[in-house]
């Protein structure tokens, strides 16, 4: 084995061994995740089938947040979010944690499967421990809808996130 060789395996960077991380907030946005988790690069998107993308926790506090509700996931036969995958070693893992408010409660990771144009993936994703309910700040579904472009989402969907209710501070 050469060191390189076993560097590598020392990684876990082992095809399949990598956690898959699924975004459908603000860290769909490639250029957003390589600062918050510079290691993980996209592996591509997918759907998540009978859940939909809702808000809530506007009555939680956030340091440094952005007023209004939070993004988060429900199930919903009915329903399915765009989200982009990455590929996530431990460390990465760890300052996405901090980053999302995982390490503070504020959301929790709950792992589903992802319908791929290459099949089913398993992946991570955080849910928020809050209630739904409450509107978003214009702002944050602002970079919510840009984060969803930039990944490549499809126009109906970037036009539906764009046209949600939202209230009009924090913008």
């Amino acid at each position: 084995m050469t060191s390189r060789e076993g560097h590598a395996g020392d990684l876990g960077l082992v095809l399949g061994t990598v956690p898959v991380y699924a975004a459908y907030g603000s860290n769909m946005d490639p250029e957003q995740m390589a600062q918050r988790a510079p290691h993980s690069p996209v592996r591509g998107s997918g759907w998540l089938q009978g859940w939909r993308l809702t808000f809530g926790g506007d009555d939680l506090s956030r340091e440094g947040a952005l007023d209004g509700a939070l993004a988060t996931i429900v199930e919903d036969p009915d329903e399915h979010v765009f989200v982009v995958l990455y590929d996530v070693p431990e460390w990465d893992e760890t300052s996405l944690d901090q980053w999302e408010g995982a390490t503070r409660g504020l959301y929790h990771k709950v792992r589903l499967r992802v319908q791929t144009l290459d099949g089913e993936v398993v992946a991570w994703f955080y849910v928020l421990d809050g209630y739904e309910g409450g509107l978003p700040s214009a702002r944050y579904l602002g970079i919510l809808s840009d984060a969803a472009e930039k990944a490549g989402a499809p126009d109906d969907y970037v036009k539906a996130l764009r046209n949600r209710p939202c209230t009009s501070f924090g913008g």
